[in-house]
């Protein structure tokens, strides 16, 4: 099941990951490094708040569905400098999801 799913995500027009984990990476990874698919990578906090708004009835779902665009556009699963933390290496980008130094290097 496990493949079945790798091999759709890739091949999908757009990839929308639910869970951040290894198989998600590597997924965004790969689309980023193959031809640069959408790939939308949610910010999941933001989502929550928003959420939680529009069944509060505080947002409209015209409002919401604003928002949402809005929180999400940059988020659109683009290669980008991986951040380096130095004192906190486990809270870096791993870098088989963000191959960016693999995309410059071919430009080169």
């Amino acid at each position: 099941m496990a493949s079945l799913d790798f091999t759709v995500s890739i091949a999908s027009n757009i990839f929308i990951p639910t869970y951040d984990g290894n198989m998600a990476k590597l997924v965004v990874g790969h689309r980023r490094y193959h031809g640069l698919r959408k790939t939308i990578v949610p910010d999941r906090r933001k989502l929550v708040e928003l959420i939680d708004l529009y069944h509060n009835k505080t947002l409209s779902w015209d409002e919401f569905e604003v928002v949402v665009r809005l929180a999400h556009h940059k988020s659109l699963g683009m290669p980008s400098p991986r951040k380096v933390i130095l004192d906190k290496p486990k809270e870096e980008e791993y870098f088989y999801a963000n191959p960016h130094e693999c995309l410059s290097e071919a430009k080169l």
